[in-house]
């Protein structure tokens, strides 16, 4: 009986096309756009989980100063890093697997007509495992190039591009601001971080040379710490605040004067907001479920009337209540479902789109899928019961005077 109903329901449609149509546009539109949402968000999420990974894994980042806190006043002078804080940590600090100083500098870098303004990083070969950083050519600097300061420099891939193009810079020489440096390797590409910066574009040369000869002091900018298999970054976080709060001489009612960002949290709290900020779009996509619903309760309600005598005679040939509300009911739901597997097609080649031009993943779900077709159907059957109620309950002699 059930398919004789489904069969009544899609000669219905067809009988109707172009009012079916308009009927569908509704839910056609409100699954798209919960379709496209959800596949979108799931996307960044999974970009910026991507992002967060290539800045290293298992990375805890030490900064002098503290975060700055929105409305409250600038601190006074901040007291930088500097080698005794790497030689404390490197003395004291357990569970760490690299602990790696680091300083950074906008230099303009040249080499033969060509020149690039790009991030030089002075740092030790820890840094490269810190970040999770390969060198896909060459070698990585010596132990006696990072205790004397030699003028050596890995290449990131956007440098090599701007100066050599394809080729193997290994062995030349580049100019970084006014000093010459030898390449000796060049580094794995990671492309953009989800802050839109180029993590390419950049040099890296031996600590003690950057400070002599590029920066001018011997302050540390930053300090990287991963933390070994056997413990887990909150753990190393105490431990390294522990360490430099020793190291800087701070009394117990001081504040920290340095902060220690764990990458982790980071992570977690960006794939956080992402999620949310995607279940929020979908939920404002769902509203246009609803009205379509509402439209496909407005077209079933039309239907009942002009159906009206042709429900009085088979009231009057023994059909049943259950009968006349069944059929109706299956017509709102076939309608509501058509509705939903257009919207789906359309939601996937929507988000599919979006992802070629914003440059994130394509990840659509089977149960954002199955959970928009199902509730597509239930829309359809909330929204299609008053109308199909109406209809069973029509008394047939009142029926059958209709015209």
């Amino acid at each position: 009986m059930i398919w004789e109903t489904v069969r009544l329901a899609l000669q219905s449609v067809r009988r109707n096309a172009l009012r079916s149509v308009l009927t569908l546009l509704g839910i056609v539109i409100g699954v798209a756009a919960v379709i496209a949402m959800l596949t979108i968000g799931s996307g960044t999420t999974q970009k910026v989980k991507s992002d967060i990974s290539r800045l290293g894994s298992n990375l805890l980042v030490v900064r002098a100063g503290r975060p700055p806190v929105p409305g409250s006043p600038p601190s006074a002078a901040v007291r930088q890093l500097d080698e005794r804080d790497v030689r404390a940590l490197l003395t004291h600090l357990t569970g760490a697997q690299v602990v790696s100083p680091a300083s950074q500098k906008q230099v303009r870098v040249v080499s033969g007509t060509e020149s690039l303004t790009v991030s030089v990083t002075g740092t030790d070969n820890g840094y490269l495992d810190a970040r999770d950083w390969k060198i896909v050519s060459g070698r990585p600097f010596t132990e006696s190039e990072i205790r004397g300061g030699a003028s050596s420099c890995l290449l990131g891939e956007t440098v090599r591009q701007q100066f050599f193009g394809a080729g193997d810079p290994e062995g030349s020489v580049v100019r970084v601001g006014h000093m010459s440096c030898k390449v000796v390797g060049l580094l794995e590409a990671k492309g953009f971080s989800g802050f839109g910066q180029d993590q390419d574009n950049v040099v890296l040369m031996p600590l003690v040379a950057f400070q002599r000869r590029v920066a001018g002091t011997r302050d540390i900018d930053t300090i990287y710490v991963t933390a070994d298999s056997g413990t887990t970054t909150t753990e190393l976080v105490d431990r390294v605040t522990d360490i430099l709060r020793d190291s800087h001489r701070l009394p117990p009612d001081r504040e920290d004067d340095f902060s220690v960002r764990d990458m982790t949290q980071v992570a977690d709290a960006m794939t956080s907001a992402t999620t949310s900020m995607t279940g929020m779009l979908g939920a404002l996509a769902g509203v246009s479920l609803l009205v379509g619903g509402i439209g496909i309760m407005n077209i079933m309600l039309v239907s009942v009337t002009e159906r009206t005598r042709e429900i009085g005679i088979r009231l009057a040939i023994g059909a049943h209540e259950r009968h006349i509300l069944v059929q109706f009911l299956v017509e709102a739901t076939v309608l509501s479902l058509l509705g939903g597997l257009i919207g789906i097609t359309l939601g996937l080649a929507l988000a599919g789109a979006a992802a070629l031009a914003l440059g994130i993943p394509f990840a659509p779900s089977l149960s954002v899928i199955l959970l928009a077709v199902g509730f597509s159907g239930l829309i359809g059957m909330v929204f299609g019961f008053f109308p199909a109620l109406r209809g069973a309950r029509l008394d047939p002699i009142e029926a059958l005077r209709h015209e």
